[in-house]
């Protein structure tokens, strides 16, 4: 557990495990214990980074307009911070979105990359039909964690995740009244979710990149990640069900045996001379 100051905001970070480089990029109710459950997986063949972006979690919320490629940045800039000269990349939901823009802005920095139910974004984004839980879960008002958990979990996980797993609203609460949303914060996030387009530069991204979704996303529509895959060249696509848009949590032993497949598949960093 640290903090760096890169671009002017102050970051908490996470470092676990040991081997190559890798940095995840949550979403946009995440932080860093967004991937909590993956950590040990990881962690195991691969030195990985995580941490609060701007506008979440215990890092800085400054009034100021935010978009992907700035969050894009701030990753790059903590990269430089923590000693990556570069790193593989998985990013999921809005991280997805900003892993796109690191990959873009910093070719040179992500060896390879990982997008996880997200979206090109633009006017070719894929919608879909919206929930009613949807407005409560991803309110920018402040509402009982609880509330928000109920509504927040109906979205993101398929029911019948939910029957076998009746304590998640729970959980989800005790995390949200433990670190609970900035509104405005949550605000600009959104908005920046809202401005984020990569659908005409996507054939530029040139690194191995594998791309996951779940069938049952009711957030984001798994056909966004066909677009991505047949966007990016030489893309790879795979798609768990029974899984909503948290499909690492629901199918984790299947999310772990593809990230980590895929990783194993790519080029060792070359050492450096001593």
């Amino acid at each position: 557990m640290a903090e760096a100051r890169v671009n002017g905001v102050r970051l908490y970070y996470e470092l676990h495990g040991h081997g190559a480089p890798l940095l995840c990029l949550h979403g946009l109710q995440g932080d860093s214990s967004h991937f909590r459950g993956l950590l040990p997986a990881l962690g195991r063949a691969h030195r990985t980074l995580v941490f609060d972006q701007r506008g979440s979690g215990r890092s800085d919320k400054p009034a100021t307009d935010l978009t992907s490629a700035l969050l894009a940045d701030d990753a790059a800039a903590l990269m430089d911070a923590v000693g990556f000269e570069s790193a593989h990349v998985f990013g999921v939901s809005m991280g997805g979105m900003i892993a796109q823009e690191l990959a873009l802005r910093h070719p040179g920095k992500v060896r390879s990359l990982i997008l996880g139910c997200t979206r090109a974004g633009g006017p070719t984004a894929v919608p879909v039909a919206e929930d009613p839980a949807f407005a409560v879960a991803y309110s920018q008002q402040e509402i009982p964690a609880e509330e928000r958990a109920r509504a927040f979990a109906r979205v993101t996980f398929t029911d019948g995740y939910l029957e076998k797993n009746p304590g998640i609203v729970e959980r989800l609460a005790a995390a949200r009244r433990e670190r609970p949303l900035d509104p405005e914060a949550f605000r600009r996030r959104r908005q920046a979710i809202d401005r984020h387009d990569t659908y005409e530069r996507l054939p530029s991204i040139r690194c191995p990149t594998l791309i996951l979704t779940g069938r049952q996303d009711k957030i984001v529509a798994w056909e966004n990640s066909r677009i991505l895959a047949e966007r990016i060249p030489g893309a790879r696509l795979e798609i768990l069900e029974p899984a909503g848009h948290l499909f690492w949590m629901e199918q984790a032993e299947e999310t772990e045996k593809a990230v980590l497949s895929f990783l194993s598949q790519q080029e060792p960093l070359p050492r450096r001379r001593a």
